[in-house]
């Protein structure tokens, strides 16, 4: 699936214009065949309204406490007990260039799953995916099916045998250390 971001603002005036309409190039890796993330937006702490600037990037994969990541994600189709990430030393190099502070909430002794200090809002657009819990407990997703994470230990899993597409709303959370 391929993504177009139009934003909108404000012109001098007040006005409400279109300031970009483009298509979003997805983020794309050798160690990870298949996975295309589509980083449409981010914000810090810093958000207010009208936009003035430059168009954010996403300068970490994850958000930090106050900040907002918004992505989409293509999963390839994976074989049941494969994650299909490479994580030799050139793997992980990789994956730590083109996905800054992933690889930070990312377990290599089990490799997807991963732990995160945010609420993230899930919603399966095409295809079908698994959600597991550490626990071992799962989901499946079917296009339509929402996800509110909250900061659990997880993995997304395709073996459908084909691609699904979610797109994501990561909301920067402080993990409560009680």
């Amino acid at each position: 699936m391929s993504s177009n971001r139009i934003v909108t603002g404000h012109d001098a005036d007040g006005k409400s214009v279109f300031l970009d309409d483009q298509a979003v190039e997805p983020v794309q890796m050798n160690a990870m065949p298949g996975f295309k993330t589509f980083e449409l937006w981010s914000m810090g702490s810093d958000k207010s309204v009208p936009h003035k600037g430059a168009f954010p990037g996403v300068p970490t994969y994850f958000p930090g406490e106050d900040g907002t990541v918004f992505r989409m994600i293509d999963f390839p189709p994976t074989e049941e007990g494969e994650s299909g990430i490479d994580l030799s030393p050139e793997g992980v190099e990789e994956i730590s260039g083109k996905m800054p502070g992933a690889l930070a909430h990312f377990e290599l002794d089990a490799p997807g799953m991963h732990t995160t200090d945010s609420i993230d809002f899930g919603i399966l657009v095409k295809g079908e995916l698994l959600l597991e819990l550490d626990d071992g407990a799962t989901r499946t997703l079917k296009a339509g099916d929402c996800v509110v994470q909250n900061g659990t230990r997880h993995a997304w899993r395709n073996h459908s045998g084909t691609v699904a597409t979610m797109f994501f709303i990561l909301q920067g959370a402080k993990r409560d250390g009680s």
